[in-house]
């Protein structure tokens, strides 16, 4: 499951990932989903799968960080929808966060950076070609003194350095 965007492609590194789980052949099913804005979501890729004969479902959260979408908003939808199909397991899998390959990856992406072109050069697409839905707000802001209630309370075993 990736977070999902107005962008149309904006997910093709996870779907390319998928299609090689998939050519590896390890797997009886391998779909993706995406959590919001333009489709599939999870909803109707867990029917298809159970469609399929599917009886345990591993949903990965293609996520780096454990945000409330990896906390909160994912496994809730998940809860939801695991009600309608009471003889199928779903699992909720970890997701990408820290892993050793990771560091190469970013080393590859440093390496090949400074061959690129300034920021100042770099010409963008119009925002106006990634409409909103109707209502949906850019960003939602928050005031510093506001996150830093937050921040203070985020639950979490070690110590900021703000």
């Amino acid at each position: 499951m990736g977070h999902g965007s107005r962008v149309p492609g904006a997910g093709d590194g996870m779907e390319q990932v998928a299609g090689e789980l998939r050519k590896s052949g390890e797997y009886d099913v391998v779909e993706t989903c995406y959590m919001s804005r333009l489709g599939p979501h999870f909803p109707e890729t867990v029917k298809k799968c159970v469609g399929e004969g599917v009886l345990v479902i591993a949903l990965i959260p293609y996520f780096l960080h454990m945000g409330l979408h990896t906390r909160l908003d994912i496994p809730e939808m998940m809860k939801s929808e695991a009600k309608k199909y009471p003889d199928v397991k779903i699992i909720f899998g970890e997701n990408l966060g820290y892993d050793e390959s990771l560091v190469s990856i970013v080393k590859k992406r440093v390496e090949s950076a400074w061959k690129l072109e300034d920021v100042r050069d770099l010409k963008l697409d119009e925002r106006k070609k990634f409409p909103l839905p109707p209502g949906d707000m850019e960003f939602v802001p928050m005031p510093p003194d506001e996150a830093a209630k937050f921040k203070s309370k985020c639950g979490c075993h070690h110590e900021h350095h703000h």
